[in-house]
Order: C-alpha cells, then structure tokens, then sequence
C-alpha cells in the first residue's frame, strides 16, 4: 500500500499515522472517532485518511496470473 507521507494541501505527516487508523477500523472502530483520538483535526488530513485506496490487493491476482503465464510460455519453449 503507497500512503502519501504528507497532506497534499497542508503538508501534515500522515503516514505514520495510516497503520494505527486501519487496525483501529477494522477492530469495528468508527473512523471518525479514531481519527479524533489519533489528533487529526484538518478535514484536509481526514480525506487523505478516508480517500486511500489500498490498490495492492486488486492488482495482485492480476500479477499472479501474468506471472503463471509468463512461466507456461517459458516452460514451453
């Protein structure tokens, strides 16, 4: 997962922050009440919390299978 380390508009650190709030939510915490807890007032550094993506873990099964196919194609020729 790539966390942008800063704030894009008020250039806060974050990214110390991100693996706290996630374990945090999904033990069934609200986000809101988290992000409180942790010190983030900015709703600027609140959306960075809330719009993050973790891309990974959709592009992995794409990457597993390129690599299966690369490997057939080897193996073949």
């Amino acid at each position: 997962m790539l966390v942008p380390v800063r704030c894009f508009t008020c250039g806060s650190l974050i990214a110390d922050k991100y693996n706290i709030y996630v374990k945090r939510v999904r033990m069934g915490e609200k986000p809101a009440n988290v992000l409180d807890d942790m010190g983030v007032k900015r709703y600027c550094c609140r959306r960075m919390f809330l719009s993050t993506v973790e891309t990974i873990n959709q592009l992995l099964p794409y990457y597993e299978v390129l690599m299966r196919k690369k490997e057939e194609i080897e193996s073949s020729g």
